[in-house]
């Protein structure tokens, strides 16, 4: 899918790469792309620099709040390392600055899109005696059992499992798992967590709060 809010470019993109064999899908912001089914794309494009959201923050939602690790290619006119740096903290496989050649562009996505393939997916499953925390499947099992927790909920559990042991402040939680440009308190961080220790049951007594330090999950 190509994201960018130039339609001439777009419909040059979505030509060349059509000649070339490829499926387009094209949204022109960065809210109509959230509003599609990323997940079933092979590839994103997305420009840097669009009137609302960004590239960049358009990635860093794919990446922190879907948890896709569909391949992502920024296009942009700035070619600064300070930009070239933040493309790759947020999630990018490649960068390309404009004007490009279209030719580069497909040898770079068919390069990436073999990489792809060549990767074994592995199942990442986190397991505690009865409980199973599916990472891919973004689901959660206790004897057999699924339990239906938010999105919000389940990173909160993966991220305090995965922190084996440390505490983790209320700001930290809040930093990870909320988005910038949602207004949210650290009260938001305990009612998740109540909600979740009622979910999990007995596995609600290893998530331990600690006046002044945070939460952590202890088993």
């Amino acid at each position: 899918m190509v994201v960018d809010d130039e339609r001439d470019l777009c419909e040059i993109l979505q030509f060349n790469l059509a000649s070339e064999g490829f499926d387009i899908d094209v949204a022109y912001s960065g809210e109509e792309a959230l509003a599609k089914p990323l997940e079933q794309f092979d590839l994103l494009l997305l420009d840097v620099m669009m009137g609302g959201m960004s590239g960049f923050k358009l990635a860093d939602k794919i990446r922190k709040e879907q948890g896709l690790s569909v391949p992502i290619i920024f296009l942009t006119a700035r070619e600064t390392e300070n930009d070239m740096l933040t493309g790759f903290n947020v999630g990018a496989d490649d960068y390309m600055t404009k004007p490009f050649s279209i030719k580069e562009l497909v040898a770079r996505i068919r390069a990436i899109l073999r990489r792809g393939k060549n990767l074994e997916v592995k199942p990442k499953v986190i397991t505690i005696d009865t409980m199973e925390l599916d990472l891919n499947r973004k689901s959660l099992t206790i004897d057999n059992q699924n339990i239906l927790l938010t999105r919000k909920e389940f990173e909160i559990l993966n991220m305090l499992i995965s922190s084996k042991g440390k505490y983790l402040s209320r700001q930290e939680i809040l930093d990870r798992i909320w988005s910038d440009d949602v207004i949210v308190t650290e009260r938001n961080v305990d009612v998740n967590i109540a909600r979740l220790r009622k979910k999990i049951g007995i596995y609600g007594n290893c998530i331990k709060g600690r006046s002044g330090y945070g939460y952590c999950f202890e088993n």
